[in-house]
Order: C-alpha cells, then sequence, then structure tokens
C-alpha cells in the first residue's frame, strides 16, 4: 500500500488489511503537527479534527503514533528535508520506532524537498524506491533498472 503517509499508517496498525506500505511525507502526530506546521497550515487541523488543544484527546486518538506498539509491517518511509507541512521529526519519530522494535523498514530523505517530491530525479527515486522496497519484503525481484533501497530487517538489527 502506498500514497498518503498518515493513511498508510494508520492503515498498517492492526496488519489485517495490508502486508507492507509506503509513508509518503506522513504525519504521525497530529499534536505535533498542530504545534510545528507552517503558518499557512497552521489552523487546518481545526476544521479537520478539532480545535487546538481543546480537541488534544482526539488528536491522540487518531495519531498514528499513539498506536505505535501496533505498527509491526515492513514500510518504507519517504520525506523531504524542506517539508515545512510535515516536518521530518514525523517521519523520524516513526523510522525510530520501527528500529526500536526490529520492524523491516527503509528511510529515504530527500534534500532539498519540500512536502510532494517536485525534482524529476527524486520523483523517480521515490517509486523506484517503493518498488524495490516491495520486491524485497514480499521476495520478488523488479524487472528492470531498479536502484535497491537499504531495508533494516529484524535480523540485521540484532547483530
Amino acid at each position: 500500500m502506498g500514497g498518503g503517509g498518515f493513511t498508510v499508517l494508520n492503515a498498517l496498525r492492526d496488519g489485517s488489511a495490508f502486508h507492507t506500505g509506503a509513508s509518503h511525507y506522513g504525519v504521525s502526530d497530529l499534536a505535533a503537527l498542530a504545534r510545528d506546521t507552517h503558518k499557512f497550515e497552521a489552523r487546518y487541523l481545526d476544521r479537520l479534527v478539532g480545535p487546538w488543544p481543546a480537541a488534544a484527546g482526539i488528536y491522540a486518538e487518531r495519531s498514528p503514533i499513539t498506536y505505535i506498539e501496533e505498527l509491526n509491517r515492513p514500510l518504507l518511509v519517504l520525506q523531504g528535508l524542506e517539508d515545512a507541512v510535515v516536518p521530518p521529526a514525523q517521519a523520524e519519530v516513526i523510522v525510530a520506532a520501527l528500529a526500536a522494535k526490529g520492524v523491516p523498514h527503509a528511510y529515504l530523505a530527500f534534500e532539498g524537498e519540500q512536502h510532494g517530491f517536485r525534482r524529476a530525479e527524486n520523483v523517480v527515486r521515490a517509486l523506484t524506491a517503493e518498488l524495490s522496497f516491495y520486491g524485497q519484503v514480499m521476495g520478488f525481484t523488479p524487472a528492470g533498472d531498479v536502484t535497491p533501497v537499504e531495508v533494516r530487517f529484524a535480523d540485521a538489527l540484532a547483530r
């Protein structure tokens, strides 16, 4: 499952619907997003979730980071390092949690990219990394010239 990061992170929580996923600049902590996003998006979540901080309980209830113990499926995390909408810290907290738990994962951070990749070479790299990741965790070899992404598997973390 690829696509929006927030949806992917929540969909992988119980592990029953999808085997693996790719989070593209995904929100892992709605409360942190409400506090840290840029000025243009600052009150966007008020209508989607509830007014911050009055609705703090709803923010926690809907945040993937709240359920990090349930996230046990392989995950590719793609993040622009210049993303002011969803700061890189949102991706880094998920990656750290996956590493600590030994869940297979890969993290690609793109210099100079924001929320949504714009440079053609980075769009291509993100898509081929996703294909490489799926191949590695599902046991198939992608056709064509696909640059591998380094997947951290649980056994590699234990060494």
